[in-house]
């Protein structure tokens, strides 16, 4: 796994942003005004907005994309869209994206032992029947680039087109970040 500490791609620190990139990006933020309010506590502005200001174009589009998948109008749930992350993540041997997601997933409800089940897979005793078909799905998309049937049609008796759209975006779009 690439360790988050060491980026392929350096991220642009916050302090290097123009006007351009930092009404372009700031407006992704919840609550800017705590990254940006100077306070010692202050949370560090976030890496992943440092990376997409290597690129505002494609930063405009992507973005208001993962937040439509994310946000209030997500058809999936955040538990089973980290879950499908962190498998991604896992698979990818991306380490930013396991540091901050293992978090994020944590925070959605996924367990520990859910978290280190990732580098077992859909095996693992840990996943209820839907959650096993979510991971298999990532992992045929991986290796196959491609759903299988089976999977295919386990997922159509759980999940809507919405949904299934969801889990398809989430798991093939965050397959491009590894890379960095």
């Amino acid at each position: 796994m690439t360790s988050p500490e060491e980026p392929r791609l350096e991220p642009v620190p916050f302090a290097e942003w123009d006007e351009q990139t930092r009404t372009t990006l700031l407006q992704f933020l919840r609550r800017p005004e705590i990254y940006l309010s100077g306070a010692p506590d202050a949370p560090p502005m976030p890496v992943v907005l440092e990376m997409f200001a290597h690129h505002l174009p494609l930063s405009a589009s992507w973005l208001p994309f993962t937040d439509m998948l994310a946000g209030e109008d997500a058809k999936l749930s955040p538990r089973h869209r980290e879950l499908l992350i962190l498998r991604v993540a896992w698979r990818t041997r991306s380490g930013y994206e396991w540091a901050q997601h293992s978090r994020m997933g944590a925070d959605a409800g996924v367990t520990t032992a859910q978290i280190d089940a990732m580098t077992e897979g859909p095996a693992a005793p840990v996943w209820t029947p839907l959650e096993r078909t979510l991971l298999t799905a990532v992992d045929e998309m991986i290796d196959d680039h491609v759903v299988g049937d089976t999977t295919w049609a386990a997922l159509a008796s759980e999940f809507d087109p919405l949904h299934w759209s969801s889990c398809s975006s989430w798991s093939g779009g965050i397959c491009v970040w590894p890379a960095c």
